[in-house]
């Protein structure tokens, strides 16, 4: 590669060729504007075009850029400008301004109003609509309502552009800029300036690396106690990411003194401080150990020794496991219960359902409905096929019959439905049921508790540590709490392992289903999602008529099959739609057969462009109209939660928002709220909890290794309905079933319990 002088260059955006969103790595085609255009004629190519490559902030179509850097030529690409500054800034010609209005930019203002807009002013537009708006209404289509909404428009881009330029220099993209103007306003330099590390609670995206960044670009001290305070609750933070509700002090220590590159002794220090200052609480905690390595542990092979372990808290963690600890203890203690005319009914003459019924129960069924009713706190678990929901069923028409009253709920959207569908009752999210609104918080709480004999949540794995104590402040000491979920399942994906801490604490009545029934035994699905909990190889003879495996090696090859067989195979041979019954798993984000690519190849492959499909890039990825998409943070004000999955149906790129169908009812996002949304042609194994899909498509190869364990292959696969197609090796799938190694979180819960109903007095 040959390289230039230093050159400067400008013109408008007109198409992005390739973003990488991790390191801001562009590949662009830039119409340049500058009146010398014999400078850059032996570099355009045919269309008029200069290729500019480098690291630059997100930018779409019709934006005007300033760059700096030098002409390159490359053996393949030829003529190149590498960009080493880049300034985004006002165009000055009339073809600049034109495009630049109609980019989408400005809200309020589309193609055909920019052109009208420029048509009537020329080269003065951008100084008319910034200091004499009242003007554009000589221009057709626009009143005083318009007028308003682009002035407000024009204001907050003037406002957002010194961000920009202050943010870009430390490698902060363009949308994460506006982010931080629409969260401070007028006072966000002084923010990112003053309190850098405020970025990372108060702003969504910005993670403690781009804070840091700023704040040591801005001088702050390498050892700084704020810098070190910020960097033991950016790790403690992660940790919960991973699931744990504390973090060992022996094992936060050396990590966060890696992350922040300062001795240990500094972080024990400002320990101290945080705890005086209420953001962290720690405990002595005896127990057995756990290996640890940073991502991932273990237990430990060897005989473990009981000992002594200070345990970092997150204080809300720390009072929601206290909580818990508590409330479970207080209801199973209570004296008095509001089924106990129930109960006196069940002790004097037992229970079976009425041959009338025409239901068929095995005794542990039986077992599990009585023990629902002479219990405060039960847990009802099994696998699939074990007849979780048939039991339920029985419970619910036998509460029926004596005129109690109950409610029912799961902890997202989409396993509410299934419940409601399964039980033929109304069942609600846990928010839902907890009347919760953003403003005000929940409703229900022990002031105001659910009134209800007894309460059921279904996919109770799914329950982390903070929703369940927020759940247990809502029911009162005198109801029922059953809990119906696969514990061998992947545990919640918030911190916490509630539903497996209860059941080892022996504190509550637990009963689980193990007889498959007859229906379900016929079904291939339920025999080896059982097989692969029992650590045996699923079985795929040659007439398998719904689980599948398609043998193949290389990641590559193995991607492009997996497109062909969702695209094609599936929908020829079961006549099932691509989009919206079959869903691919994957237990990795990244590599060719990590959600990332596969999501990249699916959109192509189920949803190309076309004419009349708008779309748009955003936050580094492109969405069209159409396509499937999933809300991957809770967002109370929408009322839609992290996992819902719909579809895009429009996108008004004058407007910058678009429109998602989720659950048949339509979700409006603003562009600048795109980073809550992910593609979802795949997901991973993680997302899917608590949802069901006529088809799961999973790639299993050696290159997931990290991740391939039983629980995880044993999740995607109970996920299915009528097919399930795995591609990959049997070297593959044999490591995830023989690796029964669960990923222990740091809980407490079970230990606490325990202890509670040892020493009542020690909480």
């Amino acid at each position: 590669m040959i390289q230039d002088h230093d050159s400067q260059i400008s013109g408008s955006v007109e198409r992005v060729t390739y973003y990488n969103a991790e390191n801001g790595y562009s590949v662009i085609r830039l119409k340049p504007d500058s009146p010398d255009m014999l400078r850059f004629r032996y570099a355009a190519g045919r269309d008029g075009l200069i290729t500019v490559v480098g690291n630059l902030p997100e930018v779409n179509p019709g934006e005007w850029l300033r760059l700096r850097g030098r002409w390159t030529s490359h053996s393949e690409y030829g003529r190149q400008f590498q960009a080493e500054q880049c300034e985004q800034a006002l165009p000055a010609t009339i073809e600049g301004i034109k495009r630049y209005l109609g980019s989408g930019m400005i809200r309020g203002i589309g193609k055909k109003m920019a052109e009208r807009i420029v048509h009537q002013f020329g080269e003065a537009t951008l100084d008319i609509i910034d200091n004499d708006p009242e003007r554009l209404r000589n221009v057709i289509g626009i009143g005083p309502k318009r007028i308003s909404g682009i002035q407000k428009a024009w204001q907050e881009q003037k406002a957002i552009k010194d961000v920009m330029i202050f943010l870009q220099s430390h490698g902060v993209s363009t949308s994460l800029a506006i982010k931080i103007y629409k969260k401070y306003g007028d006072n966000a330099l002084t923010v990112v300036r003053n309190e850098p590390y405020r970025l990372v609670q108060d702003v969504y995206g910005i993670g403690f690396k781009t804070a840091d960044k700023i704040a040591r670009a801005l001088g702050l001290a390498h050892d700084d106690p704020g810098r070190i305070e910020a960097g033991i609750a950016y790790t403690l933070n992660r940790m919960a990411e991973e699931g744990h509700v504390y973090v060992p002090q022996e094992k936060l220590e050396p990590e966060a003194a890696e992350i922040l590159q300062v001795p240990a002794e500094k972080i024990a220090a400002r320990l101290e401080t945080l705890e005086s200052e209420a953001f962290i609480k720690r405990d002595t905690i005896r127990r057995e150990p756990l290996q640890y390595e940073i991502g991932r542990e273990t237990s430990s092979p060897e005989p473990a020794v009981v000992q002594e372990e200070r345990a970092v808290y997150l204080t809300p963690f720390y009072f929601s496991e206290v909580g818990v600890t508590n409330r479970v203890q207080r209801m199973v203690e209570h004296p008095t219960s509001r089924l106990h005319a129930l109960q006196r009914r069940l002790r004097s003459e037992g229970w079976r359902p009425r041959a009338e019924q025409g239901i068929r129960l095995a005794p542990h069924q039986v077992e599990a409905i009585q023990t629902a009713v002479l219990n405060k706190v039960t847990i009802l678990t099994g696998g699939p096929g074990t007849g979780k929901t048939t039991t339920l069923r029985a419970l619910l028409d036998l509460l029926d019959e004596g005129g109690h009253n109950y409610v029912l709920a799961a902890p997202t959207g989409r396993a509410a439905k299934r419940l409601a569908e399964a039980s033929g009752r109304e069942a609600k999210t846990v928010h839902r049921l907890l009347e919760f609104k953003p403003a005000d918080g929940f409703a229900r709480n022990e002031q105001n508790p659910i009134d209800a004999d007894l309460v059921v949540i279904d996919e109770a794995s799914m329950l982390d540590l903070v929703l369940a104590n927020t759940l247990l402040k809502a029911i009162g000491p005198d109801s029922h709490l059953l809990l119906v979920g696969d514990v061998d399942q992947l545990p919640s994906v918030g911190a916490g392992d509630v539903l497996r801490d209860l059941i080892d604490s022996g504190v509550t009545a637990v009963v689980r289903l193990q007889t498959i029934f007859r229906q379900a035994a016929n079904s291939l699905i339920v025999q080896n999602a059982h097989r692969i909990n029992q650590g045996q190889m699923p079985l795929t003879p040659p007439d398998a008529s719904d689980f599948f495996l398609f043998v193949k090696q290389e990641p590559e090859e193995l991607a492009a099959l997996l497109v062909d067989v969702v695209k094609n195979r599936i929908p020829h041979k079961f006549g099932l739609d691509p989009l919206d019954d079959v869903q691919v798993l994957s237990p990795m984000y990244r590599g060719a057969t990590g959600v990332n690519n596969l999501n990249d190849l699916l959109q192509a492959a189920l949803n190309p462009p076309g004419a009349r499909k708008a779309e748009r890039r955003l936050g580094g990825r492109i969405f069209r109209t159409g396509d499937k998409v999933m809300q991957t943070v809770n967002n109370y004000d929408k009322n839609v939660y992290n996992g819902d999955i719909g579809r895009i149906t429009f996108m008004d790129l004058v407007a910058q928002t678009m429109t998602v169908s989720i659950d048949g009812m339509p979700v409006v996002y603003d562009f600048l709220e795109s980073d809550e949304l992910e593609l979802a042609y795949a997901i991973s194994v993680h997302k899917s909890q608590g949802a069901e899909y006529p088809c799961v498509v999973m790639p299993v190869i050696t290159q997931h290794y990290m991740m391939l364990q039983r629980n995880l292959l044993y999740t995607a696969v109970t996920r299915a309905k009528r097919l399930v197609v795995l591609l990959g090796t049997r070297r593959a799938l044999g490591i995830a079933v023989h690796n029964n190694r669960v990923s222990e979180r740091h809980t407490a819960l079970d230990w606490r319990l325990q202890q509670q109903r040892e020493d009542p007095w020690q909480n």
